[in-house]
């Protein structure tokens, strides 16, 4: 049961006036003083608890039982099939001839006053590749460079500017192995993330892996002609993803998280060099020493050996 901050009796307080009259003897009017409220009050819930026993002590809903001008289910049924098609209520309202409240109280009774309610949800689709470079995920993220550290560790968004242009997290994660090549460049153009493409090749192949398709967005750096001629002279598959559907290839944008959280947001650096010369360091730790939930405890360095 809820009760509003200024109720005067709960449901204990409503059995003890019961009590007081019906097995103490008290008066209506003795009970309504001790416990600072009307008779009628009192007389009200003696009345509920004759025809409802003690249930009927509970608070009730504020919604009438009866509403003499709801609108017909032929109209509500109408209203949502207009909905469906993505209409607003204000065009509904005037294909149906009908006040805007009403058409906009059923789509809010129904649950289909988001755009978000009309789309069905999409199970979630996990997998996860047998084999070592069976596939690559590809991404890029931007990094604001900064004179001073920024709002993101110190959470202070006051004073003079801090951001002094961008710098771009090119990343490269094995899907088996989670194992992770990454580059901090200057731009995300087309040369620059084949270039990026090329070491991240080399490196996973140095375990001995080959390297099967990689994927990546639909990013003017992956669509190009040459970028595409680079994967057919190195033998690699390019796979896109959906467009605005991220999280095909979520691996990537999953290990951007964990990037930004314990690396570059991990606490406040002087300046962007000091941030650049601590990725290395972690991610080392992360491929040879950080336990990954999704591969059962294991770094993605011991993955990779038992996924060869």
């Amino acid at each position: 049961m809820r009760t509003h901050r200024n109720a005067r009796t709960t449901w204990c307080s409503r059995r003890l006036m019961v009590a007081r009259v019906r097995e103490e003897g008290w008066s209506v009017a003795a009970t309504a003083r001790a416990h600072g409220v009307s008779r009628s009050t009192v007389y009200k819930w003696l009345r509920r608890f004759d025809d409802e026993g003690e249930a009927g002590l509970f608070d009730r809903g504020s919604a009438p039982h009866r509403v003499a001008n709801r609108t017909r289910p032929r109209l509500v049924k109408r209203i949502e099939t207009l909905r469906r098609r993505r209409l607003f209520g204000r065009m509904i309202a005037l294909r149906l001839r009908m006040p805007r409240s009403t058409v906009a109280g059923v789509p809010a009774r129904i649950g289909l006053s988001s755009l978000r309610a009309l789309d069905p949800v999409e199970p979630v689709v996990r997998y996860v590749r047998e084999r070592a470079g069976e596939l690559l995920h590809l991404d890029v993220k931007k990094l604001g460079r900064f004179r001073r550290p920024g709002h993101r560790v110190t959470g202070e968004r006051r004073g003079p500017g801090r951001r002094a242009g961008w710098e771009y997290v090119h990343v490269c994660i094995d899907d088996a192995s989670r194992a992770a090549y990454v580059e901090i460049l200057g731009d995300e153009r087309g040369d620059t993330a084949r270039g990026f493409l090329s070491r991240a090749l080399e490196h996973h192949r140095a375990p001995g892996v080959s390297v099967e398709q990689a994927m990546t967005d639909n990013g003017s750096a992956y669509v190009s002609r040459d970028f595409a001629a680079l994967c057919g002279r190195e033998g690699v598959r390019h796979l896109r993803t959906r467009p605005y559907r991220p999280q095909t290839n979520g691996k990537a944008e999953r290990f951007i998280q964990t990037l930004l959280r314990e690396w570059a947001y991990s606490r406040p650096f002087a300046d962007p060099r000091a941030r650049a010369r601590a990725r290395g360091p972690w991610l080392e730790h992360y491929n040879r020493a950080r336990q990954h939930g999704s591969l059962d405890g294991l770094t993605p360095d011991q993955r990779l050996r038992a996924a060869v």
